[in-house]
């Protein structure tokens, strides 16, 4: 498994598709989810700045993982780093991968905004929230939405600044 750390042609396509795909296989989401992914993920690669960091794990199958902490998130203002697009295929799921990605990710947040960093996610992934919270995070909010396209329990998570040493 080859990690990189720069889009190649064909990468955010690829990281678009598997999110669709599994999404859509496994809670029914269309679409708009689709969208939502790929238009958000172009607007983070054209004002990809030093401080982000893009994880692409890629076998002889191609994109297996991937995971972006965005640093430059306008949205993010005192949340820290947002961590985006985190996802295993399931060739590589139990393998992992997942947690060495999201490591590499927190260190990432802890040398550019002192450890603060959050996600959205959705109630139902007990793999993925039982990982972010080994991590530091905490879910600092829940409520019902349609973001994704689907109504699903929307969660927010958080992980505070690291204490002073």
């Amino acid at each position: 498994m080859e990690i990189l750390t720069e889009f190649e042609p064909g990468a955010l396509g690829e990281v678009v598709s598997l999110h669709a795909r599994h999404y859509a296989r496994h809670w029914g989401f269309g679409t708009v989810f689709e969208c939502k992914v790929a238009r958000e993920m172009a607007d983070f690669a054209a004002r990809r700045a030093a401080d982000d960091l893009v994880l692409l794990a890629r076998d002889e199958a191609g994109i297996a993982a991937s995971l972006i902490l965005d640093a430059g998130d306008p949205a993010s203002g005192p949340r820290g780093a947002h961590l985006r697009w985190f996802i295993v295929a399931g060739r590589a799921r139990g393998s992992g991968l997942g947690r060495r990605l999201l490591a590499r990710a927190v260190a990432r947040a802890e040398a550019v905004s002192g450890g603060r960093a959050w996600l959205t996610t959705f109630a139902g992934l007990a793999p993925a929230r039982h990982l972010y919270e080994a991590h530091g995070f905490v879910l600092a909010r829940e409520e019902e939405g349609a973001a994704w396209g689907t109504r699903v329990i929307e969660q927010e998570f958080r992980r505070p600044a690291d204490p002073p040493a």
